[in-house]
């Protein structure tokens, strides 16, 4: 098996938040003097700062369909006894029920596909693998600090102007994802219910104040040359537009899945893609004609070309795309003359030379009434989980601040507002517990400060798995209270929210971290109870110590697992929560299996797993992502604390070389590591502890 590092893509096909068992096209990448990789030997490209995510990335033989994922996941698994349940092969994928979506706090599925990728990410994995290669691991990352020391509430200066004033007016916003961005039938045909003036009540009552409603039009959209719109469906999304002007709302409409269905295929048919590309605004424009002013237009999702000569080309064509519907919406007169209008980056991304490419097309318009728009899902191996990067670090968050304050010194500094059209992680494709509670309201935290100081309109997505669209209810309450939180202020966090002591051994104190971010420590709680400070804990500068009587205290009984949640207090923002878990090293066991269904039985006794390295004898990579020896989380391998298992995927065994012994490392989040070997014979697997 060849293993190759940062091969380029030849293939530019991004995907979005599709439901699964849709065909993925087939990619080849090719390695600068080298030629062609095999498709998974890279890490998957950006598509507007994130990566590519969902199942099957990396998939890309023609006409495979992609299943959907075999577990429920939540955000924060509690570690179960032991057992064994086998998993089976995934049943033919379809898109999900809504009940299904509630139980899996995840997406409807997503499969999503490939765009060049940045410079600036190869130079950043390229450092996260040196790292790697030095020695660093999972449990060992350096917690992250501020870039700057901030006071808890920044003061916030916006630019003059109509449009930067009507942007900062949609500061926080949400998106309606899934709904009628779907490419199916109806709004229903990727498991989300019908929306409803009660849903939006409810979006309003926590605390939005934009609403951005993905559309898809190429199902309901008839032939050339007039390329009619449904009618019904026209006015279902002017329904539901009017629902959540009335309640207040600032609302942005878009053209959504399009962008990858057809426009994608512009390079090849100019003339066809921009005729139907105009037509849809031209109806659009009619429609909206006289709407509030606070309805927004967005030209494009995600922006991306197929079969360009490159990135000249790529700006050209989608400069194109933004003067013609500029040209459209303000010729249709009435509201229109003076509505803002959103224009993308290429792929919504936030690189220079992307930026530097919309700037041009802003300049030439010379229109005070426009804003730039890109999305956000973090550094791509924070935000899958993968190649170590199991921590919001300092690596992490270098990534979300050099994009930020690159949008706001090539826009905002400028007086062009920019929103952040959606922005969440990409291992929440999968579920939302593939990347670790603490670390992931670390980087929401960060992420709502540093765009608030940098002065950019923050949109959340939510395909459903955050906000349930019935039961009115926050599927993770304390994830939402950190990212309403740093819609104000910033809070106090620590290098971790957990405490793990060894049950066979006696208790000692133990020590985290502080993260002050411009607060201070006021106290630590368990329950209602206050702890007192010098005799249940100790601070010293930002050092946090639980003295041992008092975890002894706390932890009671000592069975396997949380024993006690405390709560760190602080000046500002949200409470940060602490469990004490007491834990033994996993013990693993012996197993045989398929490639298709196998597991290694797992008595996790306490712990929790945070991520898998796989290696050959030789000490090579084995597995997906053959550049790194540590696998993707729920993609080559998944905890099921309920089943008392560790899952090994097909797709980890369908990168296995035949015949050769595969060392595997679990790494845990106490620190322990415990080391496990299999070796694949056809369909056959056998593990071993020894």
């Amino acid at each position: 098996m060849r293993r190759e590092v940062m091969p380029q893509p030849s293939c530019a096909h991004p995907w979005r938040h599709q439901p699964p068992g849709t065909p993925v096209p087939g990619c080849t990448y090719v390695h600068p003097g080298r030629g062609a990789a095999p498709p998974d030997a890279v890490p998957p490209p950006a598509v507007g700062g994130r990566r590519a995510g969902g199942a099957g990335r990396g998939s890309c033989a023609p006409g495979v369909s992609l299943p959907a994922s075999r577990r429920s996941g939540v955000g924060r698994p509690a570690p179960a006894g032991p057992g064994h349940v086998r998993f089976l092969s995934p049943t033919p994928a379809h898109a999900p029920t809504r009940s299904m979506m509630n139980v899996l706090h995840g997406t409807t599925g997503t499969v999503r596909g490939w765009a060049r990728r940045p410079a600036r990410w190869a130079v950043a994995l390229l450092a996260g693998l040196s790292m790697l290669a030095a020695g660093g691991s999972a449990s060992a990352a350096t917690p992250a600090q501020p870039a700057t020391a901030r006071p808890a509430t920044a003061p916030e200066v916006r630019a003059s102007g109509e449009a930067m004033a009507q942007v900062a007016a949609m500061q926080p916003g949400w998106n309606l994802g899934n709904s009628l961005d779907a490419t199916g039938s109806d709004e229903t045909s990727w498991g989300n219910p019908r929306i409803t003036e009660d849903l939006l009540d409810n979006v309003r009552a926590q605390g939005f104040k934009s609403i951005r409603i993905p559309v898809t039009w190429s199902g309901h959209q008839g032939p050339a040359p007039g390329y009619t719109l449904d009618a019904d469906y026209l006015n279902r999304v002017k329904e539901v537009a009017d629902w959540a002007l009335a309640d207040g709302f600032h609302v942005m409409i878009n053209i959504h899945h399009d962008s990858w269905q057809w426009i994608a295929d512009m390079p090849a048919d100019r003339a066809g893609v921009l005729a139907r590309y105009n037509a849809i605004w031209t109806q659009l424009s009619g429609t909206f004609r006289d709407s509030s002013s606070k309805l927004v237009f967005e030209s494009i999702n995600e922006p991306q070309f197929s079969g360009s000569s490159g990135d000249a080309e790529n700006a050209e064509l989608l400069d194109e795309l933004n003067t013609s519907f500029h040209r459209i919406v303000r010729g249709s007169g009435g509201a229109n003359e003076t509505r803002l209008l959103v224009l993308p980056t290429l792929h919504t991304s936030s690189d220079q030379a992307r930026l530097d490419e919309l700037t041009a097309t802003f300049d030439a318009l010379d229109d005070p009434h426009l804003a730039a728009t890109v999305h956000y899902y973090g550094y791509w191996p924070f935000s899958v989980n993968v190649a170590g990067g199991t921590r919001f670090d300092a690596t992490a968050q270098k990534d979300l601040t050099d994009a930020f304050d690159r949008v706001h010194d090539t826009f905002v500094a400028r007086g062009i507002p920019v929103i952040l059209g959606e922005y969440g992680l990409l291992g929440f494709d999968r579920h939302t517990g593939t990347i670790q509670q603490g670390e992931k309201l670390k980087f929401f935290e960060f992420l709502g400060h540093h765009a608030r100081t940098r002065q950019i309109t923050t949109m959340l997505w939510d395909n459903g798995q955050h906000f349930q669209r019935t039961g009115f209810r926050w599927n993770d309450p304390e994830l939402f209270a950190q990212i309403r939180s740093s819609w104000t202020t910033r809070s106090g966090t620590a290098s971790s929210d957990q405490v793990f002591s060894v049950r066979s051994e006696p208790v000692t104190a133990k020590t985290l971290t502080l993260n002050l971010n411009g607060t201070a420590f006021t106290g630590l709680r368990h329950g209602s109870t206050e702890l007192v400070r010098g005799t249940d804990y100790t601070v010293q500068g930002d050092r946090l110590t639980l003295t041992a009587p008092a975890l002894t205290r706390l932890s009671g009984s000592r069975e396997y697992g949380t024993n006690a949640e405390l709560s760190a207090r602080f000046s500002a923002g949200v409470p940060w929560r602490i469990s004490l878990i007491t834990y033994d090293t996993p013990v693993l066991r012996d197993a045989t299996g398929t490639t298709d269904s196998f597991a290694v039985p797992t008595d996790f006794r306490g712990d929790q797993l945070a991520t898998m390295e796989a290696r050959y004898a030789d000490g090579s990579n084995a597995g997906p992502h053959n550049w790194t020896s540590y696998k993707e989380f729920d993609r080559s391998f998944a905890p099921d604390y309920g089943a008392g298992e560790t899952v090994l995927t097909s797709e980890f065994f369908a990168e296995v070389q035949e015949g050769a012994r595969v060392t595997l490392t679990f790494h845990y989040w106490s620190g322990a590591t415990v080391t496990y070997h299999v070796t694949r014979t056809g369909t056959s697997v056998t593990g071993t502890t020894a």
